[in-house]
């Protein structure tokens, strides 16, 4: 059975015939050698934070305060990666994050970040500010093509992420489009109905949807077409004013959410959830998961960490999937979230530094190193599979007992 540590194997192997990887093997590599590479602003873009980038850097602290206790002569000779997460068997817990305005990274972005993805199994999340059309990156995804370590052939699956406009009309075309392409869920994300303070994307005075860059879901509505007194090919300056009006959506509420429902039969997950009382909402609401994140930091400054959100979120569940988002660097940083009560992870800026340096083979990298990481640990831990990670196998920095040592 081919093994995604397989990957550490290869790279010994390629060492033997004198190669070495062209590309970092960490999460903090892959981010310094691509700084170099990006335009400073867009890289800005990518790896910025609101305010003072606290509640990034909390985010990260927060797996630090988490140790592994590992078990031995347990039967880990085949660790099982796979989860079940709504009706779907996934090859591994990882899921991509949506991330907007990738065509300013690289051109067709996104279509590069759709071939690795279904190279690898891994669900390609697609946010609304995408700079393909929603129909191109699901035709991309529904290519069968060999999976990375050359066997069988892969469809990929993609979930869709909402920036829920005011325009209701607009909202139910972006959401309707999405489900006639194959999308398999739609996923809300909440924190974000207007963009945050963020100090270095100010400094450059750069923001990408102001020049057009990850607009193409809107441009190519028809409702949205329909708003424009020309066509935006003739008159780029007047969508994007458009969008900059229709985009801030600060009135929405919990009861929207019935209208939303009513509009697609796909699964709905809300992305953004840090407290125990919007998760039991969430459930009262008839909705399908919850992701909790706070944007990996971009959002709100001085926020609570995601991680440490995370056991209250599972715990005001009420079985509902819950899945988690802000900070995943590491194949470490999976097994921690999956033992305090995750289903499944979604890891954001390491494959877009992936993506600047090398393309799809960028992104491949990045993941298949982060699925590595994450193969070892969870066997080197103790564990058959990924099922059987619990709270069990962590404890807390500041009370384990040391006298025990």
């Amino acid at each position: 059975m081919t093994r995604f540590a397989d990957f550490q194997s290869e790279i010994y192997q390629a060492g033997l015939a004198g190669s070495i990887p062209d590309l970092p093997l960490t999460a903090e590599g892959l981010e310094r050698a691509a700084a170099k590479v990006m335009d400073p602003a867009v890289y800005a873009y990518v790896a910025g934070s609101a305010g003072t980038e606290s509640t990034a850097r909390a985010n990260r602290a927060a797996f630090q305060k988490w140790e592994i206790v590992p078990r031995h002569l347990r039967g880990v000779a085949e660790p099982d990666l796979s989860v079940q997460l709504l009706g779907t068997t996934l090859p591994s817990p990882l899921l991509l994050a949506p991330i907007g305005a990738l065509g300013a990274v690289r051109p067709n972005a996104e279509l590069e970040v759709a071939r690795a993805a279904a190279q690898l199994g891994v669900p390609m999340t697609l946010s609304t500010l995408s700079s393909s059309t929603m129909e191109e990156v699901a035709a991309e995804l529904s290519q069968d093509r060999r999976s990375a370590d050359g066997a069988g052939g892969a469809s990929g699956i993609g979930w869709f992420q909402l920036y829920w406009p005011t325009d209701r009309e607009l909202a139910q075309s972006l959401v309707q489009r999405a489900e006639r392409s194959g999308f398999q869920t739609l996923v809300v994300t909440l924190d974000t109905w207007t963009l945050a303070w963020r100090p270095r994307d100010l400094a450059n005075g750069y923001l990408p949807f102001q020049r057009g860059v990850g607009l193409a879901n809107y441009l190519s509505d028809p409702v949205f077409r329909s708003r424009l007194p020309t066509p935006p090919e003739d008159d780029l300056a007047a969508a994007v004013r458009l969008w900059a009006e229709i985009f801030p959506n600060p009135d929405l509420r919990w009861s929207d959410l019935a209208w939303l429902r009513a509009q697609t039969s796909l699964p709905i997950l809300l992305k953004g959830i840090c407290h125990p009382d919007d998760a039991r909402a969430a459930q009262d609401a008839g909705l399908d998961g919850l992701i909790v994140s706070n944007h990996g930091g971009r959002q709100i400054d001085g926020a609570r960490a995601a991680l440490d959100c995370l056991p209250e979120v599972v715990g005001a569940s009420g079985g509902l999937p819950v899945l988690f988002d802000s900070g995943i660097r590491t194949g470490a940083d999976v097994v921690k979230a999956l033992a305090l009560g995750a289903r499944a992870v979604l890891v954001g800026r390491p494959y877009v530094y992936g993506l600047a340096l090398a393309g799809t083979p960028g992104v491949l990298h990045a993941l298949r190193c982060l699925l590595a990481e994450l193969d070892l640990t969870v066997a080197l831990s103790g564990h058959a599979g990924v099922a059987s990670l619990g709270r069990d196998l962590l404890a807390r920095r500041d009370t384990w007992d040391q006298s025990a040592s």
